[in-house]
């Protein structure tokens, strides 16, 4: 399940507290709620998602997975091998390969990895060994470089070059978040997109700032794979079937 027949909007998840919630800018306590994550995940499948991202958030900043209760709820009432079923990808304190492989053998179909891919870049071909394809690793760029630990400290990597180093490290796909737009509905940054997506021939899923269809379809056109889309989707700047149609006209 790791490579995308086609482009899909994929709607996020992200839990915090056990709700639903948005931040905006990656700033932890700037979320608003959106109430509870099983309704929501449903919600969107009803919609025609087929594929949820999923956020333990409160994991991403401890470091350690916080809402697993909440989120196997969701990989309970919507996860599965039916032909129905939907494709679940969770990221938010995953640090450990041992965990991430529990994870996917619980139902999800891809784990992704932000911090503990950039600290430990070896977990990424660990994971690969036993589950191929599943491993996302997530690339959140602020100010043109790549940041860890719930977007607080730098890196120093271009997200280019550290997206062309963990395909050959096995990685089945790219997330790539543009911080500096997260949850604002200010719209994409274009061409920070297209630069990952020339670095790698695996698939790319961006995710930020997306306010309008239009983002949608710039990142279609940009090479992306996917697009995650939190907050526009929450507020009702546009719908799930909208978003989709518009993408596939491109």
């Amino acid at each position: 399940m790791s490579h995308f027949s086609e482009f899909e909007v994929i709607p996020a998840v992200d839990v915090q507290d056990g709700e639903v919630v948005q931040l905006v800018g990656g700033e932890r306590g700037t979320g608003k709620r959106y109430g509870d994550p099983v309704a929501a995940a449903e919600r969107w499948v009803e919609a025609g998602a087929e594929t949820l991202h999923l956020v333990d958030l409160d994991g991403a900043f401890e470091g350690e997975r916080v809402n697993a209760g909440a989120i196997e709820s969701v990989v309970d009432a919507v996860g599965g091998d039916g032909a129905d079923a939907v494709g679940l990808q969770l990221g938010g304190g995953i640090r450990a390969a041992e965990g991430a492989r529990a994870l996917l053998d619980l139902g999800l179909d891809r784990v992704i990895l932000g911090t503990a891919a950039v600290e430990t870049p070896e977990i990424v071909a660990e994971i690969d060994e036993t589950h191929p394809g599943s491993v996302v690793v997530s690339l959140d760029a602020k100010d043109g470089e790549v940041v860890v630990s719930g977007w607080t400290e730098g890196t120093g990597l271009d997200p280019a070059e550290a997206a062309a180093r963990y395909e050959e490290l096995g990685a089945g796909a790219i997330l790539f978040t543009n911080v500096d737009v997260e949850g604002q509905l200010d719209g994409i940054d274009r061409e920070a997109v297209a630069s990952v997506v020339d670095a790698v021939e695996i698939p790319v899923i961006a995710s930020g700032g997306v306010a309008a269809v239009d983002d949608v379809v710039a990142l279609k056109e940009a090479g992306a794979a996917a697009v995650v889309v939190g907050t526009a989707l929450y507020e009702g700047e546009f719908t799930l079937r909208e978003a989709q149609a518009a993408a596939d006209e491109v």
